[in-house]
């Protein structure tokens, strides 16, 4: 099984960008990472690297590879379970999730984890665009993320779990009692316009013909309403369901409307739909909809 121990170590040098860092989560040294990697190439009849520099990049036969060694892997792990046991807890699992929702999913992993400790799960943050892709790829096996207003492909199903409200938030001391008058009279912090989230603020702001002041963009909702502390500007994003703005002395919470009704954002799990660990999965998006509260139902 040669093929398997090189795509692990190949994989490892593509998570920590070197072949130093890779020999040390693969417990070899540097020397047999290179000559592993040399043999794959050789396997395979091309090269997977930019060697140039300490820095190890793949190029981009390198970057095909990664999402089909990824795959190649996890298959490996399931077909090493127990005959007897196919649907048992165990194993390897990839769980993605955007910052605003990794540190709830991060409790629920850890109680899984406790309750079936041969499952061995690992969780990935990025952006809700990114994780869409990962999932489709194949790179992880289900992720946390917020809906998009595009069609899902055929191979995907999208499970709604919550849904939080956008609003308003401004200093205690800010003028404005509303959230169309703090939103015109004070800077405006806006979330990164590069996110299902900022995108979904921007239309809210549209439908409902709000002028703001543009000062800065972040990609970090807490540090935009941490700016708010600080009275730096006025921001909108999610009421996230964890957090505990209201009882916040220094923050006003302003309800935000668009065409009369709530903006409201909804998180839920994306997924390939013939995935092998689908039960375990669903057993991640049971313990969610028990953890954060919401509504159930998979939808293509």
């Amino acid at each position: 099984m040669s093929t398997i121990r090189f795509l692990r170590t190949f994989v490892a040098v593509a998570e920590h960008g070197s072949f130093a860092a890779a020999a040390e989560q693969v417990a070899l040294t540097q020397a047999a990472v290179s000559l592993q990697m040399r043999a794959l190439e050789m396997e395979l009849r091309r090269e997977l690297f930019d060697r140039g520099g300490r820095v190890v990049v793949l190029n981009a036969g390198g970057r095909e590879l990664l999402p089909q060694a990824r795959r190649m892997l996890a298959l490996y792990g399931e077909m090493r379970l127990p005959p007897e046991a196919p649907d048992a807890m165990a194993g390897a699992v990839a769980v993605g999730a955007v910052v605003s929702v990794m540190g709830g999913l991060s409790h629920v992993v850890a109680r899984m984890k406790r309750a079936y400790p041969a499952l061995d799960v690992r969780l990935v943050g990025a952006k809700s665009i990114d994780l869409a892709a990962q999932v489709e790829a194949g790179e992880l096996d289900a992720a946390m993320l917020v809906e998009g207003a595009g069609r899902l492909p055929g191979t995907l199903v999208w499970t709604p779990l919550y849904r939080e409200p956008l609003v308003a938030i401004a200093g205690l001391g800010m003028p404005g009692a509303s959230a169309r008058e703090a939103l015109a009279a004070n800077p405006f912090l806006r979330f990164d316009r590069g996110q299902r989230t900022g995108m979904l603020v921007e239309r809210a702001l549209r439908r409902a013909h709000l002028r703001v002041n543009e000062f800065l963009e972040l990609n970090s909702i807490e540090a935009l309403v941490e700016l708010v502390r600080q009275e730096v500007g006025v921001t909108v994003v999610p009421l996230l369901r964890r957090a505990r703005w209201r009882d916040d002395e220094v923050l006003r919470i302003l309800p935000l409307e668009a065409g009369g009704a709530p903006v409201l954002r909804t998180v839920g799990m994306l997924e390939r739909r013939d995935h092998a660990r689908r039960h375990v999965t669903a057993v991640v998006r049971e313990a969610c909809m028990a953890s954060f509260g919401g509504e159930a139902g998979a939808r293509p």
